[in-house]
């Protein structure tokens, strides 16, 4: 096997020709697609990956250099591509995968096709006019939490990441999935992920987007989806009724019936 397809615990199911590469979120793993990607098995051929630090990636391959900026796994998405001769590829981006979903159409246009953008925020922090969500102290406060006690950062944050307080035990797998992972690559990858600025990366997206934005997302207001919907030349956005950040976990039937729609 490719060593990229080895490191990134690359696996491929289906039947179609056309590809469709799922991507996971901050803290999670391949796993939090399993009520998704199952129902485009029957027409297309469904690709997903662990990002380095995640899951049942080899997580020796993690290099703070390479990972202190989105495009350094944007740049694995991409040899992802080139390892499997892929063209035409649909990308489905969960929260931060989908700014890297962003710059690797950016990098390498020749290998997609389209592009969908769940929870997606180009930048966490307010500036100026800019709504993100969360001021500079909030962002630091957070980072300083995550970093001085992270199994307790993750059993409260996961929840309220979450939402659907209803429903105890999606937060419960959230911060089960947070705590899975390496505390100090963690706490690495927060920083890249909340500190990251790709504004400027959206519109030069010259592929066509949809955006699902839930509603009471903490993560990823309706504000940030607005903008990003506004920014991207050749997108529309869809206002789910799902709540909270992760609809691929909490709305799996809404989530698919909207791809497939767009699709």
């Amino acid at each position: 096997m490719n060593e990229i397809l080895k490191n990134n615990n690359v696996t491929i199911k289906g039947k179609g020709d056309q590809a469709i590469l799922f991507a996971h979120g901050y803290g999670c793993d391949s796993n939090m697609w399993r009520f998704v990607a199952p129902a485009f098995y029957d027409e297309y051929q469904v690709i997903l990956f662990d990002h380095i630090g995640a899951g049942k990636s080899d997580t020796s391959r993690y290099d703070r250099e390479k990972y202190a900026l989105l495009d350094g796994y944007a740049a694995d998405v991409i040899e992802i591509c080139k390892a499997l001769d892929l063209k035409e590829v649909i990308f489905v981006g969960h929260s931060v995968s989908a700014m890297i979903g962003a710059l690797a159409v950016n990098q390498a246009p020749a290998y997609f096709s389209k592009l969908v953008l769940l929870g997606p925020s180009p930048r966490y922090i307010n500036d100026g006019p800019y709504i993100g969500g969360f001021n500079q102290e909030d962002i630091e406060g957070l980072l300083e939490s995550l970093e001085s006690n992270y199994l307790g950062w993750s059993s409260t944050m996961a929840p309220m990441i979450m939402g659907n307080a209803d429903r105890p035990e999606l937060g419960k797998e959230l911060a089960n999935s947070f705590c899975k992972m390496d505390p100090e690559i963690a706490k690495h990858f927060a920083r890249t992920t909340f500190l990251s600025d790709n504004r400027a990366d959206l519109p030069k997206v010259k592929i066509p987007t949809l955006i699902l934005q839930c509603s009471e997302d903490i993560i990823a207001s309706e504000v940030v989806g607005k903008y990003v919907n506004e920014q991207i030349p050749y997108s529309s956005i869809i206002f789910m009724k799902a709540t909270g950040h992760c609809p691929n976990l909490s709305a799996p039937e809404e989530t698919i019936a909207e791809i497939k729609k767009f699709l």
